[in-house]
Parts: C-alpha cells; structure tokens; sequence
C-alpha cells in the first residue's frame, strides 16, 4: 500500500469508493430520496471536485500494489464546529473511509497517523471529529488515538437528521 496526494485525475475514484462506502455502512438507514441527495451533493465527483479544488482541504490516498484505491483520508484546515472548539487553531478530520473489501487491513491506522502528521504540521491545538452515534467500531477507533466526545451534535443526510457525537483531542 502507498499513501499519495489525490489528483484531480482521482475523482471518479474517489467518488465511487466514498458512494460504496457510505452505502455499505449507512445506506439502509435511509429512505432512498433522502441517501440520494446525500450523495449528490456530498459525494457526487462534482463535489469531490469542489472539495478537491479547496485549499482549505487536504486529500491523502491509499492506493493497493495493483493501483486500486483502498481508502481515502479528508481534513479541514478550518475548524468546522466553532461553537465546540477549545484550541485557538482547530482543524477537523472531515472524512477517513476505506474501501469495503479492504477495512480492518490496516489502511485507516496508516490514513489516521498521515492525518495527525498534517495536523501537526500545520500548527492545530486541537482536532475534531464528527461520528455517528451508532459507529461504535469508529468510536473505538479514534480513542485509540486520544480522541473522547465532546458534544451531541447532528447530520443531516437528505431531510433526515442523524445524531451525531463529535469527538475532539486537544494536540
């Protein structure tokens, strides 16, 4: 596996992974018309190319041996829930999925620790992270890396509103 800037090149790859991977997870949780605006205007390759195009985001790929795209990792250099910051230079992990067929392989840690680096890097004081409230394996997951929840908050996937926590780790 290698961890590699995403291109513009990446989009429809990385449009179908992040499609495939909401819908394998979350996907019977929602009518159809409420997950299919969701992923028009979340995951869409228009608005991967949008979000691709911000400075204020960072893409990392993981890419197999054979060039398939495992995962993906997307960070906010702004921090996106001002009302729950604690550091003066918050950031926020926006989206770390893998690939179906490829969770539990190790691809999420080496996304997670590339994350932290950049978070490092760029001077944060403090890293949130907005998680399902039914994700248990995801909330085990980001408090091996030090992260606990800080608030209830919610996201909305078409009319539907999902509760959320949002976990946070001071740096």
């Amino acid at each position: 596996m290698i961890l590699r800037e995403a291109l513009p090149a990446d989009v429809p790859a990385l449009s179908r992974l992040a499609t495939e991977s909401f819908i394998a997870k979350f996907g019977d949780l929602y009518r159809p018309e409420d997950l299919a605006a969701f992923l028009e205007e979340s995951l869409s390759e228009s608005a991967i190319a949008a979000e691709l195009a911000n400075p204020a985001r960072v893409y990392r790929l993981a890419q197999g041996d054979d060039g398939a795209l495992l995962g993906y990792c997307k960070i906010g250099l702004t921090c996106g829930f001002p009302e729950h910051a604690r550091g003066h230079k918050v950031m926020e992990l926006k989206q770390l999925y893998t690939a179906p067929e490829a969770t539990g392989k190790g691809i999420g840690g080496a996304l997670m620790d590339w994350a932290m680096a950049q978070f490092t890097a760029h001077g944060a004081d403090e890293v949130q992270i907005s998680v399902y409230a039914y994700n248990d394996g995801a909330h085990r997951f980001y408090a091996r890396y030090g992260f606990a929840k800080v608030a209830d908050i919610t996201f909305k996937v078409g009319e539907q509103l999902d509760p959320e926590f949002l976990f946070a780790r001071m740096l």
